[in-house]
């Protein structure tokens, strides 16, 4: 235990993953096949983190109502099962920061809205599974986020309480499933954020402008030494 944290839990994409190119390729690949012009990756970058069903919607112009939707969701969603782990990247400052939590006996793990089916595929891939203390999808509960349940089993899974244990996201549901969980939050700047969001209407703890800021954060809260 380090002076009052045991344990990080981060979102997945925007937060601990770069994860926008690969659903970037997979969406205008979509596009390509549907005669529409592609999108940037700046406009993915906005989206990505409202799910496949936005992205689609966000790409295509349509609303979940629209008689095309099912079909491309569908088609969207198989593509991207075939092309996770091609172009993502842990965020700059990830590895380092993980690497230092590991050397000083805080664990770290994975709450996200993301499937399993998804999710493991591409820890995986990165060589992230192994290491995580514990990954929580929706597919393992009942409630997901905002509510606080995902990040209860987590702290149960690592033997952890929410009071010693800070929660890292990039979407306002992040921020208040941590907040309901009665853990200390970070708001990811860096994430997935639409450019009209009021960021400090999440009411986070802390911000960070990049990852390599969260670091010397903890180290400043908890009084953590090299």
């Amino acid at each position: 235990m380090k002076d009052g944290l045991d344990a990080v839990l981060f979102d997945l994409d925007g937060t601990l993953l770069d994860t926008a190119p690969d659903f970037h390729w997979v969406i205008n690949q979509l596009l390509l096949e549907e005669g529409r012009p592609a999108v940037s990756l700046e406009f993915m970058r906005e989206h990505v983190s409202n799910g496949a069903r936005a992205m689609v919607c966000a790409a295509f112009e349509i609303t979940i109502d629209d008689p095309d939707f099912g079909s491309l969701h569908q088609r969207m969603l198989d593509k991207y099962v075939e092309h996770l782990d091609v172009d993502t990247v842990p965020f700059h400052g990830i590895q380092d920061l993980l690497g230092w939590l590991e050397e000083n006996g805080i664990l770290w793990g994975i709450v996200t809205n993301k499937p399993e089916r998804y999710t493991v595929p591409v820890m995986h891939g990165l060589k992230l599974q192994q290491r995580a203390a514990s990954i929580v999808c929706p597919d393992h509960v009942s409630e997901t986020k905002p509510h606080p349940e995902p990040l209860f089993l987590a702290c149960n899974q690592m033997q952890c309480t929410p009071e010693r244990t800070l929660y890292v996201g990039d979407h306002c549901r992040d921020i208040e499933s941590g907040r309901r969980a009665g853990m200390v939050t970070i708001g990811a700047l860096y994430g997935y954020i639409d450019k009209d969001t009021d960021t400090q209407a999440w009411q986070a703890d802390h911000y960070v402008d990049c990852a390599s800021e969260i670091r010397p954060l903890l180290q400043s809260l908890y009084a953590i030494q090299d």
